[in-house]
């Protein structure tokens, strides 16, 4: 067994891998929130940002899809395997379990992760490549009116706002676990005040949601 399949096979090889996909995708997510607030400035102007993208910056934005699928899926498959990796470590549950220094976001990091992988397939479906069209209509070039119907159907905003839930959870403990793993942060004394990931959580998570919830109420139009 080489070096790469001895690190991939350890336990902290896969939190390593596990930290570095978080930051790829914390740093994606940062960047994909700024671009759709975009909406706020108008058809033209949103419209504009998509044609960007899939035009003068079309490689790119290839070559930012492939890391980002890759990511996912080393970031999936590791969260899996230290998973399954736990449960057969204790086959048997606690009795009683009172958390210490846990989260709720720490204790949904898996069912959440779960959430997230099917909202992330059903907004690829939705706004990539129209196959999920909630309001029944889809225009290749037209993001921001994909985005008025889409929104304006209430089950669909709904989702998008529980999905961004879970991303925040997901983001408060990630980003605060992703850097501990990598060594970048010291050992606190008060290991529940992680005020930047906090900080991240909510930025990234509350951006996300204002879009949807500024359509379905009619401040966007």
């Amino acid at each position: 067994m080489g070096p790469l399949a001895r690190f991939w096979d350890s336990s902290i090889g896969k939190k390593i891998v596990m930290a570095v996909t978080g930051i790829i995708g914390i740093a994606y997510v940062l960047l994909h929130m700024i671009g759709n607030l975009q909406i706020f400035q108008g058809a033209e102007r949103l419209n504009a940002y998509r044609h960007l993208l899939h035009g003068p910056l079309n490689e790119l934005l290839w070559l930012a899809r492939v890391i980002l699928i890759v990511a996912l899926v080393l970031h999936v498959v590791a969260a899996w395997q230290l998973t399954r990796r736990d449960r057969a470590a204790r086959p048997v549950a606690y009795a009683e379990r009172v958390p210490q220094v846990s989260t709720v976001a720490s204790r949904t990091m898996r069912w959440g992760g779960v959430l997230l992988l099917v909202f992330i397939i059903f907004h690829i479906l939705h706004f990539t490549t129209g196959t999920i069209r909630p309001a029944g209509v889809y225009e290749e070039n037209n993001l921001y009116g994909n985005a008025i119907a889409g929104f304006r159907v209430a089950w669909v905003t709904a989702f998008y706002v529980l999905a961004m839930v879970a991303l925040g959870l997901h983001l408060y403990h990630g980003a605060w676990s992703s850097v501990r793993t990598m060594g970048a942060a010291p050992v606190s004394a008060h290991p529940l005040r992680r005020r930047v990931a906090l900080l991240i959580a909510i930025v990234v998570a509350g951006g996300f949601a204002l879009v949807p919830l500024a359509v379905f109420f009619g401040m966007v139009r």
